[in-house]
């Protein structure tokens, strides 16, 4: 039987690079999990996730910078996309998906891109995360530039997918970031900014949808709900710039509102149909009691930042004496 001599030697120098990877490596010390009991086995588990929150704010000031520089390519008009294969893209799917609904943003304002395409999101693609021009390509045909930013994820770190992703970033002159569960990987090497969760080994090694993925979930979690904190898409700590696409969110609308503002349901329910459902605009109107054009024109002046626009609209009523 003859073998491919380079195929032989590539499939060594991964099996090298694996092994080196902490999140392929076995926890010492710990029994055979299939000779414990349930509870046991809980606990077990439970332990190694509460290690999780931990990793995470030791990155914060890398993942603080990474928001006000997500935010600086928001305010260009920019793109945030997440690239992943298998677990991190369903990740940033996921966390792109919730978005539009949560803060009111268009759906192509943050995109998950993965690896194998929409098929991969319910089933495993083969060797689809090998595929190291696949990324590039689509963020190609999507006019990816240097207003746009790309959050490449992978617990390894060197997913050929994800580092297509970040050199055609790098290319475009794109802002780079990184989320890796090994430290000094190859996409953190390709990021302007890199947020390293070294998480340490897996529950069931090598399963990195488990430590890494809840890492990873934690990580979106603040890129893009901070983000929007910082556009303005929150008062005082509830969303205002949410979508009311079924009964559920209309009813946080309406609680929204009265809870900002302090009237009841009916009054609610009345400003939101006089600002056409913008909870915002609803409460802006109540709260100073501009016209619904006055009260779009008070926030496109702030920036769409609530505070601002009541400090702004009750400034302009003062002046002209109503």
């Amino acid at each position: 039987m003859h073998r491919n001599p380079s195929a032989s030697d590539a499939r060594e120098r991964l099996r090298d690079e694996l092994s080196s990877l902490t999140t392929e490596s076995v926890a010492p010390g710990r029994p055979d999990l299939d000779t414990l009991e349930s509870l046991q086995l809980v606990r077990e588990m439970n332990s190694e996730d509460a290690l999780v929150p931990a990793v995470v704010a030791a990155q914060a000031t890398d993942i603080a910078r990474a928001i006000d520089a997500i935010v600086d390519r928001f305010e260009r008009g920019g793109r945030l996309f997440y690239v992943g294969a298998g677990t991190p893209g369903r990740i940033g799917i996921l966390d792109a998906s919730e978005c539009p609904p949560t803060f009111g943003t268009d759906p192509e304002m943050v995109v998950g891109l993965i690896a194998g395409g929409h098929r991969a999101i319910l089933e495993a693609v083969e060797n689809a995360e090998d595929d190291s021009e696949a990324a590039a390509a689509t963020l190609a045909d999507l006019g990816l530039n240097s207003n746009d930013a790309v959050v490449g994820i992978s617990a390894s770190g060197r997913t050929p997918y994800v580092v297509g992703a970040l050199n055609h970033a790098n290319q475009v002159k794109a802002l780079t970031i990184s989320v890796a569960s090994n430290a000094a990987s190859p996409i953190a090497a390709l990021a302007d900014i890199a947020i390293d969760l070294v998480v340490g080994p897996e529950f069931i090694s090598g399963s990195t949808r488990l430590k890494s993925g809840t890492a990873q979930k934690l990580v979106l979690n603040m890129l893009s709900t901070i983000s929007m904190i910082k556009l303005g898409k929150t008062y005082n700590g509830v969303m205002v710039d949410l979508r009311a696409t079924n009964e559920k969110l209309q009813v946080r609308s309406e609680l929204t509102v009265m809870g900002a503002t302090g009237i009841d349901a009916d009054a609610a329910r009345a400003a939101l149909v006089a600002s056409h459902g913008s909870v915002k605009e609803a409460i802006l109107m109540v709260k100073t009691g501009v016209s619904h054009d006055d009260a779009v024109a008070a926030l496109s002046r702030s920036r769409g930042i609530l505070r601002l626009a009541i400090r702004d609209a009750s400034d302009s009523r003062e002046t002209s004496g109503q």
